[in-house]
């Protein structure tokens, strides 16, 4: 007797249909799994066993051979569970299933006690079923909320084993769940989140931070420890334009593979922010694992990583950021393939002048020689600099300073303002949703980014001075053209420039001690 049934697997964000065969046959009773099984797989023959039973089955006393079709892709995780306990008992005659089942997916762990229990990546796994055809989908009620937000597709959240085969033989009402993206976006309000105006004084460095967010620039703080640069830091994704309804999915996507979603919510409805520690190992910044799984800055897509303290990170683990800074990707390659992450993430980083903190402070003497400083600012690359568009300095607030600074500083609503306006010219020069100054092609900076001879010259002079790469020459012209856009101005002008200009200088004064 033979049953079939589809499911899904993850690979990577995506996610593919299988197919389940169940056979029962002659032969000494027991359960065998064809298809690449990993070790959780194969435990499924005897959580689903103790399932069908605890649930007031009878479980078949045959030889039992399930077949995760395509057999060529691995299969891992404990999702399979209820997808096989369905299958035996459709082939053993306990479940009629009806005409829709064929266009029925089904997923989910199963306690020894038949209970599911939550899986990673439903999103995806409802996102493949409505491209492969499938009609509706049964998971644990844990993951509906987030599946439902896939239009086109029935999704029955489940909380037992006898509900799932309940509703996969279509005896009981239909219990689909509804939900919707766009309205879920719009409930989640910006209450109690850190604002601008809770930065005392530090103008400049707000000012360099409204630019980064209105082009997506990478931004570099350096100033000595007190000075406000993690505050700043964690402001920042007050000020940038909220999440477009497919930027939340895609998102939520990631987070949802990672297991990394919080309870309850279905849908990511802020931009990410991660700060990792300095001690996070290579394959906990990237990601990898056996089965590859995203890590942090891919978990960071779409919003912001702050790396604080950034020449205390691994110098390896520094260098990594450099294909994901340049392609918004990272692709982690293993013996059975490789697997590709998005990782398109605005970097923000800060650190000290030097070791003690203080190289340059008007107050506090440095304790550092120029050996330990200029082996302390090593740490970061020439290479890695060149992808980090702005530098800035963060002084500390003098005293006199803190009692008024608070009350007349900019505030994240005004900041925003700009930011959506500077954005909004921004889609509509490139035509493309999302698209911002800093993901310019070479041929596009050539086209939008034309400037005055007294531009022109005064670039060249700084390029010339400063022994700029080409790579910074166009992340200037990114920056000068952001700055135009902030002021409304439809062409490049010579303060804009020099503005720009200004963000590149720190590199090559501090760094040449």
């Amino acid at each position: 007797m033979l049953a079939r049934l589809s499911s899904v697997a993850v690979r990577g964000i995506e996610a593919v249909l299988l197919e389940v065969e169940v056979d029962l046959g002659r032969g000494l009773p027991g359960t065998v799994i064809l298809g690449l099984p990993d070790k959780a797989v194969n435990e499924s023959r005897d959580r689903v066993k103790a399932a069908v039973l605890n649930s007031g089955y009878d479980f078949p006393v045959r030889k039992i051979t399930v077949n995760l079709a395509p057999a060529d892709l691995r299969k891992e995780g404990p999702a399979y569970d209820l997808p096989i306990a369905l299958g035996v008992l459709s082939a053993s005659g306990t479940l009629k299933p009806g005409p829709r089942a064929l266009r029925t997916a089904a997923v989910g762990e199963l306690s020894l006690e038949g209970v599911l229990r939550p899986v990673k990546g439903a999103l995806s796994m409802a996102m493949a079923c409505r491209a492969g055809g499938m009609a509706r989908l049964i998971l644990p009620q844990a993951n509906s909320a987030e599946a439902a937000l896939v239009e086109g597709l029935d999704v029955l959240g489940v909380t037992t084993l006898a509900e799932a085969a309940e509703a996969f033989v279509e005896s009981a009402p239909d219990r689909a769940v509804r939900s919707e993206a766009r309205s879920l976006l719009e409930d989640s309000g910006g209450d109690g989140e850190p604002d601008f105006s809770e930065v005392l004084g530090q103008e400049h460095a707000k000012r360099a931070l409204v630019i980064a967010a209105a082009g997506g620039h990478n931004a570099l703080m350096v100033g000595p420890p007190g000075s406000g640069k993690t505050m700043l830091a964690r402001r920042l994704p007050s000020i940038l334009p909220p999440l477009s309804v497919e930027e939340a999915l895609e998102a939520t996507r990631v987070h949802s593979v990672a297991g990394n979603l919080p309870p309850g919510v279905p849908l990511l409805s802020s931009r990410p922010f991660r700060a990792p520690h300095h001690t996070v190992s290579l394959m906990g910044l990237v990601g990898g694992g056996a089965v590859p799984r995203p890590g942090e800055i891919s978990l960071a897509h779409l919003g912001v990583l702050f790396l604080d303290e950034m020449p205390e990170f691994h110098r390896r683990t520094l260098e990594v950021l450099r294909q994901p800074l340049e392609e918004g990707t990272v692709t982690i390659g293993r013996a059975r393939g490789s697997e590709s992450f998005p990782a398109s993430f605005m970097l923000l980083a800060s650190m000290n002048p030097c070791p003690c903190g203080f190289y340059g402070d008007p107050k506090r003497a440095c304790q550092c020689n120029p050996r330990q400083i200029q082996g302390y600012l090593g740490r970061i690359s020439g290479p890695l600099l060149d992808r980090i568009d702005l530098h800035l300095e963060v002084r500390r607030v003098p005293s006199q300073a803190l009692g008024k600074a608070g009350k007349e500083g900019m505030s994240s609503a005004e900041a925003r303002q700009g930011v959506l306006k500077a954005r909004s010219r921004q889609e509509k020069r490139f035509k493309k949703a999302g698209m911002t100054n800093a993901r310019m092609s070479s041929r596009q900076v050539k086209s939008f980014c034309s400037l005055p001879a007294d531009a022109e010259a005064l670039l060249h002079r700084a390029l010339d001075e400063m022994s700029l790469s080409t790579r910074a020459y166009h992340r200037i012209l990114k920056v000068a053209r952001t700055i135009a856009d902030l002021e409304g101005a439809q062409d490049i002008s010579l303060s804009h420039v020099a503005e720009a200009i200004q963000y590149r200088a720190l590199d090559r004064g501090l760094w040449q001690v």
